[in-house]
């Protein structure tokens, strides 16, 4: 096998792996230790790694409440194959979840259809560049600087051998789309207009107008979320041309950051472009109601080089879950659980020195005096309490601000006591 790869040995596999994080040695567990007790050893480390440390990190992976009743639907054994449901005599019940699933994410962001699932938010997202490059046959798209770092990564990823230049958007004093960049860069050749609100720094874009803006040279504009629970309570994105996000919040754990369950939806006129799968609803023999997979070309799956898409799986054990999580919440619970979010975020907010001065959901940035975000994040960690993300890896200007995040789980005690370290001078 090695030989047929072009490789001398095992070691070349790993080549790619930088050296400072690889495991150069052995595992700091005794000799001689039976499978229970190295069991039991894991088990431990575990209960202490997981002793309930409230969190203020969100960026993209947020910590909500997880109805227990979720997992007692998901853990039943016809939901649990990884088989695709192409013979639908024998699958009606994952198909009718997925069709559930489908028709919850457009009633969520206002877009006439929506597929399966995707892998994730990030992957997500090259995928709606590739699909508003095939509907306008263009090449060239814009991404919002305000986007997800990885998203970002992702989609650069994505496109770089494709023959798809991607440029990015600059972001204001208000942390939103700076759209005077935005006019400078829009033109005939752009295909795309990549936006995401609430964008990665809690704050909230102006949808509408930069759906105007997009449309007048004839680009699609692409609205990226990775806070679903902000579905609750803001207007739908529906002046967007297609629609990506995340559904981790609803009911997916954080799990180590994934596997997670990515969403794409648009209007009903570009639904051949739609990447992945659709279940529709039809009748059978006897004119009973009944579920099929459609509009799923085969070159999906057999002839991937003439494919609109790549992805021929769907999360679908993952999209049941936060279609669970939909039906136990409502649309009334949503909008309660999501008011919540925004009161908590907003009551830290007004102990911290703010950065951004746009309208933000329930994450937002914060300037860091005295100290850098990683000593206040270490001080925090003292306390038993998980900070929020040092946003100086991802924007060098950002190297004195700290993103921070609260949610229905952030007790008011612990919040007060994150405003005390956070905000105190060193």
């Amino acid at each position: 096998m090695l030989a047929a790869i072009g490789l001398k040995n095992q070691e070349d596999l790993l080549s790619h792996i930088p050296n400072e994080i690889r495991l150069d040695g052995r595992l700091a567990i005794e000799n001689g230790k039976s499978e229970y007790e190295i069991v039991d050893y894991f088990k431990r480390l575990g209960a202490k790694a997981a002793a309930g440390y409230p969190s203020f990190l969100g960026a993209g992976v947020y910590n909500h409440y997880r109805p227990v009743v979720v997992d007692a639907v998901v853990s039943r054994g016809e939901f649990l194959t990884s088989y695709t449901p192409y013979q639908a005599e024998i699958s009606q019940g994952t198909l009718t979840t997925i069709f559930e699933f489908q028709t919850m994410v457009c009633q969520l962001t206002g877009m006439d259809v929506a597929n399966a699932s995707m892998y994730d938010g990030s992957t997500a997202v090259p995928e709606a560049a590739m699909m508003a490059v095939r509907v306008t046959r263009r090449d060239k798209v814009l991404v919002a600087r305000s986007v997800h770092p990885e998203y970002r990564e992702t989609l650069k990823a994505s496109t770089q051998h494709q023959g798809m230049p991607v440029e990015e958007i600059k972001f204001g004093k208000d942390g939103r789309i700076d759209l005077d960049d935005l006019k400078a860069r829009l033109d005939d050749t752009i295909a795309a207009v990549i936006v995401q609100t609430p964008n990665f720094f809690g704050v909230l874009e102006q949808v509408k107008a930069l759906a105007d803006l997009a449309h007048s040279k004839g680009a699609l504009l692409v609205v990226v979320f990775s806070e679903a629970v902000a579905l609750g309570l803001i207007e739908p994105p529906s002046d967007a041309d297609i629609v990506v996000g995340e559904l981790q919040s609803f009911a997916i754990s954080p799990s180590y950051g994934g596997p997670f369950v990515g969403i794409i939806a648009t209007r009903e006129k570009f639904i051949r472009q739609l990447p992945g799968r659709l279940a529709g609803e039809t009748t059978d023999a006897d004119g009973r109601r009944a579920y099929c997979l459609t509009l799923a070309t085969r070159e999906q799956h057999i002839r991937r080089e003439k494919a609109t898409s790549n992805i021929c799986t769907n999360q679908a054990l993952l999209a049941l879950m936060a279609t669970v999580f939909m039906s136990l919440y409502g649309k009334a619970g949503l909008r309660e659980l999501a008011t919540q979010n925004l009161s908590k975020a907003h009551y830290v907010a007004d102990k911290l020195k703010v950065e951004f001065s746009g309208p933000f959901f329930n994450e937002f940035v914060a300037r860091i005096e005295g100290k850098t975000p990683e000593q206040a994040n270490a001080a925090l960690l003292e306390k038993g309490i998980i900070g929020g993300l040092a946003l100086g890896r991802f924007y060098p200007e950002l190297k004195e601000c700290m993103l921070i995040c609260a949610t229905e789980m952030n007790k008011r005690e612990d919040m007060d006591t994150l405003a005390g370290v956070v905000g105190a001078r060193a």
